[in-house]
């Protein structure tokens, strides 16, 4: 699934061909993706301009003065700006045909993704009580310490809590709490403010690396054969289960925690 970074180098890479162009046309071959398309989005963007391209947690928003599209990539979707000759594959759901004569498509296999609308000067209820940014000022091992405090529920779901924190998804969750020498199924009350403080610098370094490599790939958006270019992921601990430990050799772990699976050093995270 793509997150944060991903999605944020989808942002970077789409934003020089949308923002400031009109999208002409919407064309919509499959309406049923996680929710169906939104009426709103078909109605209201056809004829509007992009005034700029935002992400928050894992969504993209594309905001008009209209309102904003609000797209979700799911679990295995992509958005490309392609000519608008581009021959379409069984997996193109939708095209947004610009006025510069290109398109942006959006595939999903899985069509777990989404196509929504937001008015404007109002919040949509999937973004309403998100936590803050991790990239943002907002989010510290203080704000991590206090949030934790009497909670029995372990270290890494806490990270991966949206009301928490947003877009700290399994992988990253996994690497930070590595960095950390967090165990990942400690309790999250039970980890000192120290050691918060060291876990929200690891996710923040984390995740800009992350966005940091995805952005040297970024001429792949606008590929007619091309995927989007997320980077190539450097993993600590992250499906590595079994394979010695980067950093002492031991044989890597893997629990599931929340559904899902866990992975972790036992003997550099305590």
């Amino acid at each position: 699934m793509p997150e944060l970074p991903e999605v944020e180098t989808t942002r970077r890479g789409l934003a020089p061909h949308l923002v400031g162009r009109r999208v002409d046309k919407l064309i919509v071959r499959q309406p049923r993706l996680r929710w169906p398309i939104a009426p709103e989005l078909i109605a209201l963007l056809p004829g509007q301009r992009v005034d700029d391209i935002e992400r928050r947690a894992k969504y993209l928003l594309v905001h008009t003065q209209a309102g904003s599209a609000l797209l979700h990539l799911g679990m295995s979707g992509s958005l490309r700006v392609l000519p608008e000759t581009t021959p379409v594959g069984s997996h193109d759901h939708i095209d947004w045909r610009l006025d510069s004569g290109q398109v942006l498509r959006y595939t999903d296999p899985r069509r777990f993704g989404s196509q929504l609308w937001q008015n404007a000067g109002e919040i949509h209820p999937l973004l309403a009580g998100l936590g803050p940014e991790p990239l943002g000022d907002d989010f510290d091992g203080d704000y991590l310490w206090h949030l934790s405090r009497e909670r029995k529920t372990a270290v890494k779901l806490l990270l991966m809590d949206q009301k928490i924190v947003v877009g700290v998804g399994n992988i990253y969750a996994a690497e930070a709490l590595f960095a950390a020498g967090i165990h990942p199924s400690r309790a999250a009350g039970q980890v000192s403010r120290a050691r918060y403080a060291v876990l929200a610098v690891a996710v923040k370094q984390i995740l800009a690396y992350a966005i940091g490599r995805g952005g040297t790939t970024l001429r792949d958006f606008i590929s007619p054969d091309g995927q989007p270019g997320y980077f190539e992921q450097e993993l600590f601990v992250y499906g590595r289960s079994g394979q010695p430990c980067r950093k002492c050799a031991t044989p890597v772990k893997v629990i599931t925690l929340g559904q899902r699976s866990t992975f972790f050093c036992p003997r550099c995270q305590h």
